[in-house]
């Protein structure tokens, strides 16, 4: 592409558009009109994805000419709901991760005996779930965001060793997860290939097969050589198997193939052995991996162990070290986020590491760069592995000139010059502007709008900024608004520069389409302070609705109080996520804001996983004393899992009360209000009849 994009000023921008939009318009002809493409799907993307990130970063240029010109390919695919959810594992980098690992799991389940696992490659392709009805294949589709994915069904019934009609006996539902990858032979034919067409040829291997399988014309990915590696699974009407082990063997013996080689292991010593293998093994490898994958092999356990965000408890991605490459440090600038966070932001010379071009890089904050001692000018060694936001490992001392400048800390914000301060104890500098800062106001909108909140397709971070600026959008509640004001404005959005009646009807379709939102996204959206997507979920869980939050937050501001004692019982959140918490709510801007969006918005309450016939979905239960046979996570989780409410304090709502060892004041409450009190065996015979 040249030069990086954020980078180009307002004059280059407009420049590279217009050529875009007419090399674009062309291709569109050649495929859809002639078809006789001159390039390869790929490289047609990068020219959307181009043109895309043109228009997100100048979004003036963006008009009716360019919503025209084609379409990026996941918009022409229908949208599948997956029944259960693919999620992503989480990452660990080293030896002493993987014992932390390991303590975590027996810590969970309190145990102290070593846990197999099987150890397996980590395939560095497409994820993909294909669902069997009665042994025949009847959709396949992407991750996507783990919730919903894209149905390319049509397009993997071109993989060979993808069975359309699986061999034997198989449950009437079956859903195998996997990956879908490209051989290295294969991709390097297919690029000669490329070439002696005078076609533009692929990066690697994996955008080789994600570019073949999202084709809106499936003869195109017939003509690549795809495979498929099952190795997990997702809805299944009917148990086969007790193991991961098992798994594994049981889908080779309906017909999947399975990536090699893999092993079942009891010991850390032997599973570092495996992964030292693996890694040795990895340039004679017929496909690319990034690493190896580690799974509880008991099925029983991986059931007790659950799922913590959006990653099993019972796996976990063992990533082989990260690319590492040399550049300059151009700049440090300071970005000033949501709630109030000064975060410094290494401007580099753009450097390739791990086959991304690579900026920008992260400072973590003032500590950071005091220890490292970097200085701006500085030779640096920049870090990436895998989606890890790039970082600054080091500084190449022997490159120093004596010209390089050290980067003085600001004291003040950037934006509206309001003092920041760093409070006792904590690592962040913090903008103390509030809602007088520009840029907090602005960070907090996007959040809003983000892929996690609501999710509003069109509403980017440029076009937020330009809303902002021109008094559009202030609080999140005028972004509902927006088409009722657009109707009475003398200047409505069709005919503001970059815009028409297509892109403006186009947004607020976009917009009206997420008036319905699950409670625990609208929380995370909201931006407090310290809640996450995983802490929001919780929040959501326990009072299911905003109307019961809103009260229990009025209620608990008092100290001492059964609703502060109530919050500060729910799983993550201690003392200092109260304060953020009561001191959102009590804020009365807040309470405009959250009045205004109740108003606009069908907020839907928290629905919790109810298990088949389970006896505690539903209930409120609250856990005293020293559990023996479980830990006290354990016990929680198992009983959320069942489809119960866990309490942190004892109230006339309480159904049940689990009295472990040395129960003290909640036992007594228990009593006084006559909740009915289980032993711990007890708890277990009555959800085990579930």
């Amino acid at each position: 592409m040249g030069k990086a994009l954020f980078d180009l000023s307002a004059e280059d921008a407009r420049a590279r558009h217009k050529k875009l939009l007419k090399e674009i318009a062309r291709h569109d002809d050649l495929y859809h009109g002639k078809d006789n493409p001159e390039i390869s799907d790929a490289a047609y993307d990068k020219l959307r994805q181009e043109l895309e990130k043109i228009e997100a970063e100048f979004p003036e240029l963006a008009n009716e000419q360019s919503q025209k010109v084609g379409a990026a390919p996941s918009k022409g695919f229908k949208k599948v709901r997956h029944s259960i959810p693919m999620l992503s594992l989480s990452n660990i980098f080293s030896e002493e991760d993987l014992g932390d690992f390991i303590e975590k799991v027996q810590r969970f389940l309190n145990i102290s005996d070593d846990i197999a696992v099987v150890a397996e490659p980590k395939i560095d392709g497409l994820s993909c779930s294909v669902r069997y009805e009665h042994g025949k294949l009847v959709q396949a589709a992407t991750r996507g965001d783990g919730s919903e994915g894209e149905d390319i069904t049509a397009n993997v019934q071109h993989i060979a060793d993808l069975p359309k009609i699986l061999k034997g006996n198989v449950p009437d539902i079956l859903e195998v997860r996997g990956e879908i990858y490209m051989r290295r032979d294969d991709f390097v034919k297919l690029n000669k290939k490329q070439e002696e067409a005078g076609k533009q040829i692929f990066a690697n291997p994996r955008n080789a097969a994600a570019g073949s399988v999202r084709q809106l014309d499936s003869s195109i990915t017939a003509q690549r050589p795809l495979h498929f590696f099952g190795y997990a699974l997702g809805e299944v009407s009917a148990a086969f198997a007790k193991t991961q082990q098992d798994i594994r063997k049981k889908l080779v013996s309906w017909g999947f193939a399975e990536a090699q080689p893999w092993t079942l292991c009891k010991t850390q010593k032997e599973i570092m052995t495996y992964y030292d293998k693996v890694m040795n093994l990895r340039p004679d490898l017929q496909y690319d991996i990034d690493g190896v994958v580690y799974k509880v092999n008991d099925l029983v356990l991986q059931e007790r162990l659950g799922f913590v965000s959006r990653s099993p408890r019972w796996a976990t991605a063992h990533k082989f070290p990260a690319e590492r490459a040399v550049t300059i440090l151009k700049e440090i600038d300071i970005q000033v986020g949501r709630t109030g966070s000064l975060t410094p932001v290494a401007r580099l010379e753009p450097i390739t590491v791990g086959g991304v071009v690579v900026s920008n890089a992260t400072l973590h904050n003032e500590d950071e760069i005091e220890r490292k001692d970097v200085r701006i000018g500085d030779h640096v060694v920049v870090q990436r592995a895998g989606d890890v936001i790039p970082q600054i490992v080091e500084v190449v001392l022997e490159k120093r000139t004596g010209k390089e400048k050290k980067f003085k800390y600001p004291d003040h914000c950037p934006v509206c010059n309001s003092i920041a301060i760093r409070e006792e104890g904590e690592v962040v500098r913090r903008c103390t502007g509030g809602l007088i800062c520009k840029a907090q106001a602005v960070e907090r909108l996007k959040h809003f709008v983000s892929r996690l909140a609501f999710d509003i397709e069109g509403l980017g971070a440029k076009i937020i900024e330009e809303f902002y600026e021109d008094g559009l959008i202030q609080s999140p509640a005028d972004i509902f608004k927006l088409e009722q004001k657009d109707k009475k404005s003398l200047t409505p959005l069709r005919v503001r520069e970059g815009w028409g009646d297509l892109s403006a009807k186009n947004l607020f379709e976009s917009i009206e389409t997420r008036r319905t939102i699950p409670f625990d996204r609208f929380i995370y959206a909201l931006g407090i302070r310290q809640i996450g997507e995983a802490t929001a979920k919780k929040l959501a869980a326990h009072y299911s609705t905003l109307e019961n939050m809103r009260e229990a937050m009025k209620e608990a501001q008092t100290v001492g109080t059964d609703a502060r004692g109530d919050l500060l019982n729910i799983e993550d959140v201690g003392p200092s996520v109260v304060d953020d918490l009561l001191g959102f709510f009590a804020e009365k801007h807040n309470q405009k804001i959250l009045d205004e969006l109740a108003a606009e918005l069908n907020i839907q309450p928290y629905e919790r996983p109810r298990a088949i016939n389970s006896p505690v979905a539903g209930k409120t239960v609250v856990f005293t004393g020293t559990l023996v046979t479980l830990t006290r996570q354990e016990a929680k989780a198992n009983a959320e899992r069942l489809g119960a409410k866990v309490a942190g304090s004892v109230s006339k709502k309480t159904d049940y009360v689990i009295a472990g060892e040395d129960a003290g004041s909640k036992l007594k409450a228990a009593a006084e209000l006559g909740v009915k009190v289980l032993t711990e065996e007890e708890w277990k015979k009555l959800i085990s009849a579930s």
